[in-house]
């Protein structure tokens, strides 16, 4: 038996335990306890609202059927999760305080805190937990979530405060999973009760409660008095949705918006130019390319796929697209990822030999259509690739489509090429997978390559990482040698705020926790 006792995955070194416990949700806090009173309630000006502008309306407030980015921005104020990640990825306890992994990588013992209640003041218990993933798990749900926790084969309520899931197989992303919305525990009480109205009021345990929604204008929350941890600073955090990137640009620097969770990338500059706003910047952790489909020409050939790839300058994408505020990309995983492969060198638009490749196809006149969101990056993004494949002798046309039409022709297969990325996850497996596998949920080409599968699979079994980097690393240089997709850039994550605005943790999956947040 392996017990954990709520560190990280990664924390078998004494350096790793002494981060970790400096990064626990407890000491993340230290650093804003300047200002209000002792409670940690109220904010140094005496303002005790923060207004959060999102990128969209989230369309989904329960968990267990959240598929957008945007809905988990609100999700975090309202549900506490299994367990969190740190400042540094790493996985740090929560509504679990310590658990224990058995020798075979098969049961998790979790230990929840105690204590523990929800909005609507029934415990948090395992119970609780017990039922949160059999309605992941139960069929009827069609739970987004269901990918995430299959490999769970049943739950078993130990004592009052102590779980025990055992799983089919060994699955090392476990964990990861549950830092996202896998792991955010819902109210049994109130699901039974609100029924398929649980989004419209939702409960969960975490440092806000829901108030009030009124659609494309306002979410909410309201600080939780009776919660387990260490209190939230403001009280009402309100979440208010600017689809148009240039009005909630206009609201952070003249309106009533305190802080953005998404920075158009040619608003930087102007950002970093007011003195009212200020900038945080993290390297992401997703990545955005192109979709290449082997199963219509002229992708079928390897030899033009080869070219498309090596063709294209990612730099020169990176600088005028996403104004500097990215990398270029050459994998999955970015540099600042323990799975990334430094010996992978990122393409930089070698156009003879990219000319020599496609000789070599045998192809004559070639051309293709990149389909792309109706976003101007996206669009800007398929200019340049278009300009560039021109200099090799390939037309390449851009057909724009609303995000679920492009995503339906991806599912269908219906598609030449198309731009679509992914935001990353805590583990390297969720990130590609569901890309990759051949029985992969977003494999949009079907591709089946037994060395992928088994290098995949093979990795989800190791709970060792310095095993696992390896396993990564050789997966990174299969697919980059198949080009079947095309890794152009790991975009930036950037928030904005007033300069007032305090206490913001900039934590890798982008996701804002508002309860540390304080106003000067």
């Amino acid at each position: 038996m392996k017990s954990f006792k709520g560190w990280s995955l990664v924390a078998f070194t004494l350096t790793i335990l002494l981060i970790v416990s400096g990064c626990s949700d407890s000491a993340s806090g230290d650093s804003t306890r300047e200002m209000g009173d002792k409670s940690g309630r109220g904010s140094g000006n005496g303002k005790d609202k923060l207004v959060i502008g999102l990128d969209d309306d989230p369309p989904q407030l329960d968990p267990h059927l959240s598929s957008t980015a945007v809905d988990r921005q609100v999700l975090h104020s309202l549900f506490d999760k299994l367990v969190d990640i740190d400042e540094d990825m790493n996985i740090v306890p929560k509504l679990a305080k310590d658990w224990d992994i058995s020798d075979d990588n098969q049961t998790y013992t979790f230990y929840l805190q105690e204590g523990v209640v929800f909005h609507d003041g029934t415990p948090f218990n395992a119970e609780a937990v017990k039922f949160n993933f059999d309605r992941m798990l139960d069929p009827a749900m069609g739970s987004p979530r269901y990918g995430e926790v299959e490999q769970v084969e049943q739950v078993n309520v130990i004592d009052e405060l102590t779980v025990e899931v055992q799983l089919k197989t060994p699955f090392s992303p476990f964990l990861g999973d549950l830092t996202d919305r896998a792991g955010m525990m819902l109210s049994p009480t109130a699901v039974k009760e609100s029924g398929e109205d649980f989004s419209r009021h939702p409960v969960g345990t975490g440092p806000y409660q829901f108030v009030e929604r009124e659609l494309q204008s306002h979410i909410k929350v309201s600080r939780f008095d009776e919660y387990w941890g260490e209190p939230a600073i403001i009280k009402d955090v309100l979440y208010k949705p600017y689809t148009d990137e240039n009005i909630r640009l206009t609201n952070l620097i003249s309106g009533d918006v305190d802080m953005i969770t998404v920075v158009g990338f040619k608003d930087i500059k102007k950002i970093e130019g007011n003195s009212a706003v200020k900038l945080s910047a993290k390297e992401g952790r997703g990545f955005l390319g192109l979709h290449l489909n082997p199963a219509k020409a002229p992708f079928n050939n390897k030899d033009f796929r080869e070219a498309i790839n090596i063709a294209i300058d990612r730099q020169a994408i990176t600088n005028v697209v996403y104004h500097g505020a990215a990398l270029p990309a050459v994998s999955a995983f970015p540099p600042a990822s323990w799975a990334h492969n430094p010996s992978l060198e990122v393409p930089k638009g070698d156009l003879t030999k990219a000319k020599s490749l496609l000789e070599k196809s045998g192809i004559k006149d070639p051309s293709f259509t990149i389909k792309v969101k109706p976003v101007e990056t996206d669009k800007q993004m398929a200019e340049m690739v278009q300009s560039m494949l021109q200099e090799i002798g390939v037309t390449v046309n851009v057909e724009m489509q609303e995000i679920g039409s492009l995503l339906s022709s991806a599912i269908a297969g219906d598609y030449e090429a198309l731009y679509l990325g992914w935001d990353g996850r805590t583990d390297p497996d969720g990130s590609v997978s569901r890309f990759f596998m051949s029985n992969g949920y977003n494999n949009y080409a079907k591709v089946n390559n037994p060395e992928i599968d088994k290098l995949l699979t093979d990795a989800r079994v190791s709970l060792d990482q310095e095993e696992r980097k390896k396993i990564y690393q050789r997966f990174s240089e299969v697919v980059f040698d198949e080009a079947n997709y095309i890794f152009l850039v790991h975009i930036d994550e950037n928030k904005a705020m007033k300069t007032n605005v305090n206490g913001f943790i900039h934590y890798p999956d982008g996701m804002i926790r508002p309860d540390r947040i304080y106003f000067d």
